[in-house]
């Protein structure tokens, strides 16, 4: 029964995503939104709906491990992996405004949620002050739709218009049910996991419902990168982090009852991580606009190195030890260093283009 109900809310997230998805980003084009700013803020946020549905559910179910893992799993999970994967299949294109604007952005935020968890926790006040974020960002990005699109007609009036209107709202509607049972079926099933398991609610956090939530963004960048919308999948895993931080963080934390409890350990290492790989986006997708496919391999390999320190932490192995020293005295030097020459060389690059 565990299982059929980890398995059956696994099930009803995505479901309840796509129908979100697909409702929303069709309203908001009826309304006369830019492409670009439906992938940034109705597409990212709407695969990230999972993320919100879930934490809130552990939150108020004061499972503060679930709630925070989810949060900085995901955000992980989707830069190493999803742009990993998708940069595999094809390389892929980073528009300059995620360059210059969305992915500092990103790791301001992923700073931001490291100095507020100092205290060991994230409480209303914090929750606040993130919303409240969130709020600019859609404010900016609104601003910038309007620039854009000043001079393109909007179909809002076509002669279809009410039958397609109900259509969409209810699909918005439908997916927002699902989620909600959805997310409660999976939370249950993954605690009974970790009690199975004899591991932590943060690592099964951090692991398998962090990946789970997340796999609306797997499918939405990789059938984006199959269909040559490259930019797309980049700019889908970047606004789904940022409305991770700002949106399930800030909400969770605002209305969870005592807010979030983060553990030394997330503060220690797990946070930290999730700054590492923000800062790694920067230099990786500088470099001549694309992420090329042996960035996504190391990408992917940090993933599986990650994935991989979680499991031996976890059953507390006598490989930890080197393995830890291994990644953070050989391996990441030389993989930053690498990043860092190819930077100064496009910088180069482009100032005697």
């Amino acid at each position: 029964m565990t299982i059929a109900a980890f398995v059956a809310g696994l099930v009803l997230l995505i479901v309840g995503a796509e129908a979100l998805v697909r409702g929303a980003s069709r309203l908001a084009a009826r309304l006369g939104i830019s492409p670009l700013i439906i992938g940034l803020t109705v597409v990212a946020f709407g695969t990230s709906s999972p993320e919100l549905a879930v934490s809130l559910k552990a939150a108020f179910d004061d499972q503060a491990g679930i709630a925070m893992g989810n949060v900085v799993g995901s955000n992980i999970f989707n830069v190493l992996f999803i742009l990993g994967v998708s940069a595999l299949i094809v390389p892929l294109v980073v528009a300059q405004q995620l360059v210059r604007f969305d992915i500092p952005l990103m790791i301001g935020l992923s700073v931001v949620v490291l100095l507020m968890a100092l205290d060991g926790g994230i409480g209303r006040l914090d929750g606040l002050l993130l919303v409240a974020g969130l709020l600019g960002y859609l404010a900016l990005l609104f601003f910038q739709n309007q620039r854009s699109t000043a001079d393109t007609p909007s179909d809002a009036g076509a002669a279809s218009g009410q039958r397609h209107w109900g259509i969409h709202l209810g699909l918005v509607a439908g997916g927002l049910v699902l989620l909600v049972l959805g997310s409660r079926w999976f939370v249950e099933g993954a605690v009974a996991f970790a009690a199975y398991l004899g591991v932590s609610e943060q690592i099964i956090g951090l692991t398998i419902i962090a990946a789970g939530t997340s796999l609306p963004e797997v499918v939405t960048s990789i059938i984006a990168a199959l269909r040559g919308e490259r930019d797309i999948a980049v700019g889908n895993v970047v606004g789904s982090n940022v409305f991770n931080i700002l949106g399930v963080l800030g909400l969770t934390g605002l209305l969870a009852p005592s807010g979030i409890a983060v553990s030394p350990a997330m503060v220690g290492f797990d946070i930290p991580v999730m700054i590492a790989v923000a800062l790694a986006c920067l230099p990786i997708c500088f470099t001549r606009g694309t992420i090329s496919r042996w960035e996504g391999g190391v990408l992917l390999g940090y993933y599986l190195a990650y994935t991989l320190y979680l499991i031996l932490a976890a059953a507390r192995h006598d490989a930890l030890p080197g393995f830890g020293a291994t990644m953070l005295y050989f391996v990441l030097p030389i993989t930053a260093l690498t990043l860092v020459v190819l930077a100064v060389q496009e910088k180069r690059r482009a100032g005697r283009a």
